[in-house]
Formats: C-alpha cells, structure tokens, sequence
C-alpha cells in the first residue's frame, strides 16, 4: 500500500503553490459550490439568514429552485450573488469562471486567452473576455493610499518594433520616426520591498504621476530624465542616478527594482502573449502589478482575488 491516500492528495511543504488544483478541485467541485460560496462571502455567513432589503432587517433565507438566487421566506425578496459582479447574466458556468480566476492568479508570469480556451473548453472569444473582466475589474488598481518610504520611479516604452515590410521605402529617419511614433509610454513607481503602481501614458506626464501616487515623506530614486528636475518641490528627497554616465547604482541610490518589475512584464508579455495592443496594454500591466502586490501574500491570491469579486 502507498503510504499517502491517493484519495485525498495532499500539497506539499515544500511546494510554492498557496493553493493546488486538487484543493481547488475540493472547494468547488461543482457550480452550485461556487454559487452557495458567493451567498455566503456576499450575504450570509451562515448560509441561512441575511439582511432583506425590503423587510430592512435580518431574515431566513432559501434557496430558489432551478435558479441563481436566494428568496427571503417573510417577504419574498430576491437576492442574487451574481449581481453586480463579473459573473453577472453570464451564461458561462460559475465553476469555469472560478477555475479561470486560479489560473490566472497560480501562474507567475500570466496565461493567455489562447490557453485559457483549451483549459476551460470555451471559444477563444469567451475565453478573452473572462481574462479581460478579472484584469479590469477584479486587477485594477484603485487603491488610493500613497506609495511611503523608498520609492523608486521610472519610465519605459513598449512597442515600437514595426513588422516586417512596413518601412519599405522609407529613409532610415523616416523609419526611426515612424517606430517612435508606435512606441507607448508607460510610467511606474515602486517601493522597495513593497508595493508598485504602473500607467500607460506619455512620459512626459511622469512628474505629475509620481507626485499623485508617492508620498510627499518618501524619498524618491529617479534617473537624470529633464522630466523629474522639479520634482524636488514636492518630495524634497529626491535622489537622482545619472546613467547618462553609465552610473547605474552608488549605494542606496539606484533605480533596479523598478527596471527589474519592467523587465518582467516585457519579458512575459513577450512570452506569453507575443504582442499587445496599445488599447488593452493597461489591463495586462494591472495583471502584473496585482500579481506582484500580492506575492507575499498569507492567503492564496485566488482567495484573494475571489474575495474582490464579490464587491458590487
């Protein structure tokens, strides 16, 4: 006999995952666990009584037959986990949106529509807009508080590279203006050891970003770019590498970490989706900056990304 119960697998200690698909298998094994975990994380901790909005106080509740919803048993009030989430007059089954919510949050550097359709057995159309939702909605970046402490903030350009045959008979200026003019810019600010905040936007709206989005106490690491030479007049500390000089780190003073965060969102958009238009470049950036805003996380990032779809 095995020494493990090959019936109820177990994750191992020494693995990385938070949460494998055997658990998420046990948790959600159906659509209908997926809906009672929404009535539940939604408006009832018991599973039995919730707040009616009619009766304006807390009643029993059932569930509907044959239906997405909750009936209160005093008035007969409806209520529907679904509503106002992603999931909403979605005809996609809930468990294949939960399962697309784990792939997407149990991967490092991000999965495509493409696979998202041979994993869940969708179109590809379904499947990009599932992806589409959770980046925009349930990734987005709206947390309001100020980037504290070390800070570092740079900019950077994606795109540019014109395909084959598209500069043909073009001068080479022609040609380098013509890739300059599909390049987008996009402007990001991290604290080191913490958390970091990406837009795509003009570089030359930087000094505006970081002084929306940093606290005026932190101190700010910059390159020498002639767009944070008044940046001084709201964070006071602010402290510039000049890599015009090939000086890329003296001390503490240096931009890597945020070089290093572009690094590899380049690195697995290129990998994993091949190519990204400007019009949905931003969603793809909330998908790494989620991801790395919550790597430390104690709960597992599907927990927790789960948890925010149940916002209305």
């Amino acid at each position: 006999m095995p020494p493990v119960d090959r019936n109820k697998p177990k994750r191992a200690k020494s693995s990385e995952s938070s949460y494998s698909l055997m658990e998420f298998m046990r948790e959600f094994p159906d659509d209908g666990a997926c809906l009672d975990w929404l009535w539940m994380n939604r408006y009832s901790a018991d599973g039995d009584h919730a707040e009616c909005p009619d009766c304006e106080r807390e009643r029993k509740f059932h569930k509907v037959a044959g239906r997405p919803a909750w009936d209160c048993d005093s008035c007969g009030h409806h209520l529907h986990p679904t509503a106002g989430t992603i999931f909403h007059k979605s005809s996609t089954s809930l468990h294949l949106w939960f399962y697309a919510v784990h792939l997407m949050t149990s991967t490092r550097c991000g999965i495509s529509a493409k696979q998202l359709e041979r994993e869940l057995g969708v179109t590809y159309k379904t499947a990009w807009r599932m992806a589409n939702l959770i980046r925009n909605d349930l990734m987005a970046q709206d947390d309001d508080s100020l980037l504290t402490g070390e800070v570092e903030a740079d900019e950077t350009a994606y795109g540019g590279r014109p395909k084959a045959g598209m500069t043909r008979g073009m001068t080479m200026p022609e040609a380098q203006t013509f890739a300059k003019a599909r390049k987008v810019g996009i402007v990001a600010m991290v604290e080191r050891e913490g958390r970091v905040r990406a837009f795509v936007q003009p570089r030359e709206g930087a000094l505006d970003t970081v002084s929306q989005h940093v606290s005026p106490h932190a101190t700010v690491y910059t390159d020498e770019w002639a767009g944070y030479r008044n940046l001084r007049a709201t964070h006071p500390t602010h402290r510039t590498i000049r890599h015009g000089d090939k000086v890329y780190a003296k001390g503490d003073i240096h931009t890597q970490t945020v070089e290093g965060f572009f690094g590899n969102v380049k690195n697995g958009i290129a990998g994993n989706y091949h190519g990204v238009s400007p019009k949905w470049l931003q969603s793809y950036f909330n998908e790494y900056v989620w991801r790395y805003n919550h790597r430390d996380d104690a709960r597992a990032m599907f927990k927790t990304l789960l948890l925010r779809a149940t916002r209305s």
